[in-house]
């Protein structure tokens, strides 16, 4: 039980990555937050069914432990527990396979671009990263992309097995009382911060200034002048820009429809009218069609807010701001109903600890915006529309509410029952995972490297 309320090793790689930061993700794999490099002999330790796992997949994740650990004792069959979970996650792969369970192109795209937007927002800007990896953002996209499908797969394994797992008032009373009181962490302060975003819209004349940029771009390109030039002069990818527009291949229905619908209609070599999208207008090359898979190059414009914009966008705020203040709406229903950021919204307009789950926020690890916005906030205050920037760079506005501010304390049920609750439905769900393992292990065949007999792999997960 020490340490209950951090997750296991175990429990981290069957959290499959899908919170950034997490063992055993994708970027920890290529190097974001490895404290060590290190050669590894590498080399297939395990097979299960056509699914291999690697030695360096386990070095990599005990090497991310170790950082995490910051000194304390590690448990001595942490690699088994590691290897554990990695076992795990490719039965659910070969039985997803075996039980056709597929996830959409659309999730994977959306889970790469949040991923990336996340671990850009950690490192400073696009340009770092690429920096960093020595490589676009398009190619770090593409090296992820199957390793991000297959977690996006194993996950939904997990939620067939244990997504209606619950755990009782009464459940969690029990698991708390199960831990030894010098077991029980000590919190610094914590905060739970709501937001509503309204991005700002892109007036008419905006757009038809860009359609018009693009259209004479586009004369110049028919008119003989190459496409990757002036794309690498004038688009607004970050990641396709200085690579002259190239995308590389992708099948269909990974791209926007608005995108690819107007690449397919082409033939090699010729261009698109400008298209828009969510991302903003395109005039688009298509360069190669492969089978099922298509390569292009574009040249992407977005239209620029004018403060009129974003002022009729923080009008919108101050409107529900008022609502929110007079208890005609709540925020967390106004978060949801109104907020143009879906993912806050989705949780009544919640941060969301992405290293641990829940809303609970260390308020030493705030973004530096957020924490000198709050530091003179009362509980429960709201404050008028304040100009923001999202991820992607679109201009917008948003209110913060600061939802609870709680001082430095060790763990109690009274103040930390979301997290106990938490830490007791994981421990439920592993041991409905468990079961299953337990159950299918002998439907697919499985052979371990005699290094690792000794973690005992084909026992129960513990």
């Amino acid at each position: 039980m020490t340490d209950f309320l951090r997750t296991s090793a175990r429990a981290a790689v069957l959290a499959v990555g899908l919170v950034a930061g997490v063992v055993g993700s994708t970027f920890a794999q290529l190097g974001i937050g490895r404290p060590v490099a290190r050669q590894i002999v590498d080399g297939i330790i395990v097979k299960v069914d056509n699914q291999i796992v690697l030695r360096s997949d386990v070095e990599f994740a005990y090497l991310q432990e170790q950082a995490r650990a910051e000194g304390k004792a590690l448990p001595l069959d942490l690699k088994c527990q590691i290897l554990q979970g990695i076992v795990l996650n490719k039965l659910l792969l070969a039985k997803a396979e075996t039980d056709s369970v597929v996830v959409e192109d659309s999730r994977v795209r959306d889970e790469l671009d949040r991923r990336m937007n996340y671990f850009i927002q950690q490192i400073g800007s696009e340009k770092k990263l690429e920096e960093y990896y020595n490589k676009p953002i398009r190619q770090l996209k593409e090296e992820l992309r199957t390793q991000v499908k297959e977690q996006l797969v194993t996950q939904k394994m997990q939620d067939e097995i244990s997504g209606k797992v619950t755990v009782t008032p009464r459940e969690v009373r029990q698991f708390f009382a199960r831990i030894p009181k010098d077991s029980l962490p000590y919190y610094s302060t914590e905060v739970e911060i709501g937001q509503i975003v309204k991005l700002a819209k892109t007036n008419s004349k905006a757009k038809q200034e860009t359609q018009a940029k693009l259209n004479d771009i586009r004369a110049r390109i028919v008119g003989g002048e190459d496409f990757a030039t002036l794309a690498k002069q004038y688009s607004e990818d970050p990641g396709s820009g200085k690579e002259g527009g190239y995308l590389g291949f992708f099948k269909r229905k990974e791209l926007v429809p608005e995108y690819e619908a107007a690449a397919l209609r082409l033939e090699p070599g010729g261009i698109s009218p400008v298209v828009e999208s969510q991302f903003g207008f395109h005039i688009i090359q298509l360069i190669e069609r492969k089978g099922d898979s298509y390569s292009t190059r574009h040249i992407l414009l977005k239209p620029a807010a004018a403060t009129a914009d974003v002022s009729e966008a923080g009008q919108e705020l101050a409107k529900l701001r008022a609502r929110i203040l007079g208890d005609s709406i709540s925020f967390a229903k106004a978060a949801k109903d109104f907020s143009d950021d879906k993912f806050t919204g989705a949780s009544g307009g919640l941060l969301q600890n992405r290293q641990e789950g829940g809303s609970f926020l260390p308020l030493d690890k705030l973004d530096p915006a957020i924490f000198f916005t709050i530091d003179t906030m009362k509980v429960g205050s709201i404050t008028p529309p304040l100009p923001y920037r999202t991820d992607d760079g679109k201009d917008a506005v948003r209110l913060i509410w600061l939802k609870s501010n709680t001082p430095p304390h060790q763990a109690n049920l009274k103040d930390d029952y979301q997290k106990i609750a938490q830490a007791a439905l994981n421990e439920k769900k592993n041991k409905a995972l468990d079961d299953w393992f337990l159950k299918n292990r002998g439907s697919v065949f499985i052979e371990v490297d005699p290094e690792y007999t000794g973690c005992k792999l084909l026992d129960a997960v513990n």
